[in-house]
Parts: C-alpha cells; structure tokens; sequence
C-alpha cells in the first residue's frame, strides 16, 4: 500500500563503528527521501569515522579502514545531510534507540544545529516486534516474500525497511496509514533525549531515568544536588542528553 503522506518521510540506516551512541560513528549512510507525490530520492555515501573500525564491525557489514580513508568526514556531509532532512519524517529498523541517537551525537559533534526532535519517527522494528517478534531478514521474508540480500549493506537495509512498513499497512487492517498515528505506534516511551536517560512523566515534566534519582524531575534534583549538573556533563553521557540537561536548568534559571 503507499504511504498517506503529507509531508515527506526520510528512511534510513546507519552502518557504524560499534553500538555504543556516545563513543562510535558512522561509517555509512543510507537515505531513501519518498515525497507525497511517490517521487524518491537515494544517498547512499561512506563516511571517514576518523577512528580505527573494529574488526567485529567490519564482519557484521563489510566495511574496512581501507574503504572509508578518502571519503569525506562527517564535518564535511553534515550539514547536507541536515539539509535533506529538513520538513521530512524520519523511518528506519531499530532506529529510535539507535540509528536517531546516534546521528544526534554526529550534528552536535560538528556543530549542526538540527534538532531531531522536531520530526517525528517510524521505528519499523517495533511495528514489527509488537506484531511478530523477528529480525529485519525474517521480517522482509514475512512481510515481502523475499529473502534480504547484502543483508548489513546500509542501502539494502533503508530499501528494505521501506518496503516493510508499506507491506505491514497492507497486513495489518487497524495499524493506520498516518505518519503521526504511525510514529505513536511504534514509540515505546516519552524520551525528552534520544538515550531515555530523561523521560517525561504523566505530567509533562522532565525526569531522570537512571541511577540514584529514577524518577524523580530534572528541576527538582538540580535544586536539591548542584553537583549533579557538574557531573553528567563531565561524564560519558550522549551529548543530546547534556544538551537537554543544560536547556531544563537554564530554564528554570530564568523563570
């Protein structure tokens, strides 16, 4: 079925240096840009992580230090990439809790101010687990009948989460064909940052989700302990995570 598009809707997917959002970077990405009218558009280009990759990663999606020494740094793409997003939702496989806040990290690393929050997000995998609890190939040979090949590949991987989310519209009768009503769906929590270290209560207000003071709000707990601003941003939290932290305590200094 086609998306009920109002808005254009970015899919994408990041091959990276490791898992972890903080410390590891891309080495390639993938976007497929559809447009209400079913026009797309691709970009697919590798990046210099400016870092040694792994040799776990490299199994996982091919991509050695050989392959990426010429290719542009992330410095130098960002601010296109940022570009190609503007008025765009934002779709992927795994993508809320991994993809998004790790592409978060790299615009604030080099300076660009785009706030992901701003779009609103598909996460494919959720959909998918909610539905039928399986992996990206076992999901593109459920919902597509075909088997994914150059599994890993960031193109192969955006291409075929598109054709996933398309397929689970035409499957499942009561999943709306929405962006908005999509996005709820397949979001599990309130994240005010993209790590879920600070979520919202059923209040609205900001709260920790970690450590000593789970559950308790930013506001409060910057009041009582002052030191504890000090060291999230010292420690080896994500930087949208201090990002909002830093918002949440201006504000409340100048209310």
């Amino acid at each position: 079925m086609k998306l009920n598009l109002k808005r254009p809707i970015v899919f994408f997917d990041l091959e990276t240096t490791g898992i972890d959002i903080t410390n590891d970077r891309i080495v390639e990405i993938s976007l497929l840009k559809i447009h209400p009218n079913g026009k797309d558009e691709t970009k697919t280009m590798r990046v210099n992580p400016e870092m040694p990759i792994p040799k776990q990663a490299t199994e996982i999606h091919g991509i050695t230090d050989e392959d990426v020494k010429d290719a542009p740094t992330f410095n130098l793409i960002g601010k296109n990439i940022a570009h190609f997003l503007e008025g765009c939702d934002l779709a992927g496989y795994n993508s809320n809790k991994f993809d998004i806040p790790l592409l978060a990290e790299e615009f604030i690393r080099v300076g660009v101010e785009f706030d992901l929050k701003k779009l609103r997000f598909i996460d494919v995998q959720v959909i998918f687990h909610k539905m039928e609890q399986r992996t990206l190939g076992a999901a593109y040979k459920f919902y597509c009948e075909k088997d994914l090949e150059n599994a890993h590949s960031a193109e192969a991987d955006t291409l075929a989460t598109y054709e996933i989310l398309q397929a689970q519209i035409d499957r499942y009768k009561d999943l709306e064909n929405d962006i908005e009503s999509l996005s709820k769906f397949s979001s599990h929590n309130n994240n005010a940052d993209f790590a879920g270290r600070i979520v919202y209560n059923d209040k609205g207000e900001e709260v920790f989700n970690f450590g000593k003071y789970k559950g308790q709000t930013v506001e409060s707990v910057l009041e009582k302990d002052s030191g504890y601003f000090g060291w999230m941003l010292s420690s080896d939290f994500p930087l949208y995570t201090k990002k909002v932290l830093t918002a949440i305590k201006l504000r409340k200094f100048n209310s």
